[in-house]
């Protein structure tokens, strides 16, 4: 029997609380993964990763961890494009599951943008605020995520 398990992209993650209140009800593992300055968890469910200082060792971590069937949350397409490979189920802290359908479009959207950043040193990137609209579309998606997975891995 494979034990699904959630794997989170942690460092900047803003739904922390929401994924270890849903875990804990489904009794499910969650793994944060990070660089550091991850507050330890008293629930018994929640185990930290800290992994080395360094551009992508969350993701390797991550990416070479992950079973099918489990879920990632992450906000890093490639991250994502790479664990999708592997059969496992994606979704953003916003709410927003990426899926083998859309994640080609992610890819190129953030590609296109890393391009006019690099050719405009000017411009500034301004970051939509995280609302009680993205914490409620999480906690609906993450929900919908557990219950395909279980479906996966039973």
């Amino acid at each position: 029997m494979i034990v699904l398990q959630i794997y989170v992209d942690a460092d900047a993650c803003p739904v922390k609380k929401e994924i270890e209140q849903v875990a804990t009800r489904h009794k499910i593992n969650v793994i944060l993964v990070s660089n550091g300055g991850i507050r330890p968890s008293i629930n018994p469910i929640i185990k930290i990763v800290v992994v080395d200082q360094g551009l992508d060792k969350a993701d390797n971590y991550i990416s070479e961890e992950i079973c099918f069937g489990d879920i990632v949350i992450t906000a890093d397409i490639p991250l994502a494009s790479r664990v999708l490979e592997k059969g496992c189920l994606v979704i953003k802290n916003n709410g927003e599951i990426i899926t083998e359908n859309n994640i080609g479009n992610m890819l190129a959207m953030r590609n296109l943008m890393t391009d006019l950043r690099a050719a405009n040193p000017f411009h500034t990137q301004t970051h939509k605020q995280f609302s009680k609209i993205d914490r409620a579309r999480f906690l609906n998606s993450l929900e919908k995520l557990i219950q395909q997975s279980k479906k996966i891995v039973n």
